[in-house]
C-alpha cells in the first residue's frame, strides 16, 4: 500500500509503500500521537521512515496493491 505523510512546514509529501494494512498505520500514528514520540514505518524494502508525530499534518492511504497485470507480471 502507497501511504503518503504530509508534514508541517515542509512542501514535499514522503511517500512510503509499506506492506502494513491501513488500520496498522492508523494505530502506528495515534500510538504516537498518544505518546508524543516519533512516527514510524518500514517501507517494503526494509527501510524506516521516521517522522515526529506532532508534524504529521495529513496521512493519506492509498489503496492495497493489486496482483500486476499485463507483460510487467511476475
Amino acid at each position: 500500500m502507497d501511504v503518503k505523510i504530509g508534514i508541517a512546514d515542509v512542501a514535499r509529501e514522503l511517500t512510503v509503500k509499506t506492506e502494513l494494512a491501513a488500520d496498522e498505520v492508523v494505530t502506528t500514528l495515534a500510538s504516537a500521537l498518544d505518546k508524543g514520540g516519533l512516527f514510524e514505518l518500514t517501507d517494503d524494502k526494509g527501510r524506516r521512515v521516521v517522522v515526529p508525530a506532532a508534524k504529521v499534518a495529513y496521512v493519506d492511504l492509498g489503496a492495497a496493491d493489486e496482483r500486476p497485470v499485463g507483460f510487467g507480471a511476475v
